[in-house]
């Protein structure tokens, strides 16, 4: 097989719309929502992304050419991989941002915060990454003892609260823009057609997108493209640099996040392998435990040069196997984005090309990872994915009331998170706000767990049920699940480590393990006596 066919450009125009959304967004969330700055971003975490691309884009291009050779075919088709839009929302929103502000509310400077939050981000990567590369050698086993449906059910609920419906908000506050783009990814998207004359429906959704609300800004109406005047400032080379010396500042922040990161490193490298399976379905059998190795190589090296991001196996093999796309589609993207990445080009992307354009786009993405949850349930088990759902909500809803919290203490000059003022909703407003910060704090675990637990009640397998119980009891024993604490402005986890400390979500579990223990004594399967 040749290393570069006509198809892989084809592949890589496909797969760069997803690359330069994933670019998009981390651009927006790291200076805007993070409000990192631009010499940070530039210079450090953009760079240092690309060794991430380098390493995995190169071997999977080398991996197809292997196979292609061993099986004695031209139609190999080499793994997509990247960095993902959801890693990049879960690092942001579940790691760093909460580290940034407590780093702001033990008194930390801004600029010291965000170095901080950055570092965390950090560690958090390099663990992501060692997970995936040592998960490799179990994977298997945990597959074994986790139905698919609970295993992925908390990157569901992320999916559909932390990248869903913050961008439908923003539709709704932009209609004109929103409302049109969205129609187009519900065009091209949802019904499965396809744009007359073979354009992509990803690149007429941001040309719409990009082309209105620049428009709107000629005709002098609001508008949201970005009101400064374009430099070119952030052109030039920059290349990475070693960071994983500096990061151990930040290991007593890390700590507290590893319950969010672990089980997001296993659920990702598990996504990796369901992947790998879809391109063998597709034709292209790999070995699974060179890719799933090199998946963790590749986050590990991009985390120690100064990315936060892990980098991760995409969906869409089949697809980009369809449409042409071969090894050098995989080297095409490595080569394109490593450029955009160490010369500073992605600034003129992120000012030519507003987030709002793309929205819908990440509406559709949230939309599909939740939907992929009720596709691969059993009609029957679909409660339990529900019921699944629910902690991701409320760790989004907490996230909503913090930062009301946070700005309501900002006018007042009022710190707000205090235990009064949380009592306060249920007096009120008959709110309770006690109950949503615990279900929402380690929200990773207990959508497992309650899915875990509903969907073996639905098997009748009432006593592993009660274990998926006592499970969630240890995790909240732990401070995994369910605990915190206020801070000057934020409302954290606690861990319990190294001793644990009893609470009441721990002898709720219990209890409820009790009650399931004993339900084959007070209940009869209808079906056996029937």
């Amino acid at each position: 097989m040749k290393p570069f066919v006509k198809g892989d450009w084809e592949g890589f125009f496909a797969f760069g719309l997803d690359a330069l959304l994933a670019f998009i967004l981390m651009s927006k969330l790291c200076l805007d929502f993070l409000g990192f700055s631009e010499q940070l971003f530039f210079s450090r975490i953009l760079p240092a992304s690309a060794i991430g691309l380098i390493i995995g884009n190169g071997f999977y291009a080398w991996q197809a050419l292997k196979l292609a050779k061993l099986e004695k075919r031209n139609d190999v088709c080499a793994i997509p991989y990247g960095t993902s839009t959801i890693t990049i929302i879960i690092y942001v929103f579940l790691v760093m941002f909460p580290t940034q502000q407590k780093a702001l509310a033990v008194g930390m400077s801004k600029e010291t915060a965000d170095i901080i939050a950055w570092h965390t981000g950090l560690l958090a990567c390099m663990v992501s990454g060692s997970i995936e590369f040592l998960g490799s050698f179990v994977v298997h086993h945990i597959r074994k003892v986790t139905p698919r449906a609970v295993m992925l059910v908390a990157i569901a609920g992320t999916g559909l609260a932390f990248i869903s419906m913050d961008y439908v908000f923003r539709t709704f506050a932009y209609p004109l823009i929103g409302f049109t783009s969205l129609a187009l990814v519900l065009i091209f998207y949802f019904s499965g057609v396809k744009s007359r004359g073979g354009i992509p429906g990803g690149f007429i959704i941001l040309s719409a997108g990009t082309l209105m609300a620049w428009l709107l800004y000629w005709l002098g109406m609001p508008t949201v493209v970005p009101s400064t005047e374009f430099t070119l400032r952030h052109l030039g080379l920059h290349l990475p640099s070693l960071e994983v010396m500096r990061v151990f500042s930040s290991v007593e922040f890390i700590i507290e996040f590893l319950p969010v990161v672990i089980p997001f490193g296993f659920i990702f490298l598990i996504g990796s392998l369901q992947n790998i399976e879809a391109a063998a379905a597709a034709g292209d059998s790999y070995s699974p435990r060179p890719l799933l190795l090199m998946n963790g190589v590749g986050s590990l090296g991009a985390a120690c040069f100064g990315s936060p991001f892990p980098t991760s196996i995409f969906l869409g093999h089949p697809g980009y196997k369809k449409i042409g796309a071969r090894a050098g589609y995989s080297t095409i993207n490595a080569v394109v984005w490593t450029l955009v990445c160490i010369t500073g080009t992605l600034s003129v992307f992120t000012y030519l090309i507003p987030i709002e354009a793309l929205m819908p786009i990440l509406i559709w993405i949230g939309v599909v990872v939740c939907s992929q949850n009720f596709q691969v349930a059993e009609k029957r088990h679909i409660p339990a994915v529900v019921l699944g759902l629910t902690p991701a909500i409320a760790g989004y809803v907490s996230l909503a009331v913090k930062h009301t919290m946070s700005v309501a203490g900002s006018i007042t000059g009022a710190n707000l998170y205090n235990q009064g003022f949380i009592d306060s909703f249920i007096t009120i407003r008959s709110f309770y706000a006690e109950g949503m910060f615990a279900l929402g704090q380690g929200f990773i675990y207990t959508c497992m767990i309650l899915a875990g637990i509903t969907y073996f009640v639905i098997e009748r397998r009432f006593t592993v049920a009660a274990n998926w119980c006592i499970a969630g009891a240890l995790l909240s024993l732990i401070g995994f699940t369910h605990n915190y604490i206020f801070t000057a402005g934020d409302v954290i986890g606690r861990l319990a480590l190294p001793l644990p400390v009893w609470t009441k979500w721990t002898t709720g579990y219990f209890a409820m393990a009790i009650v399931l223990y004993l339900a084959p004594y007070f209940t009869q399967d209808e079906r056996k006596t029937g």
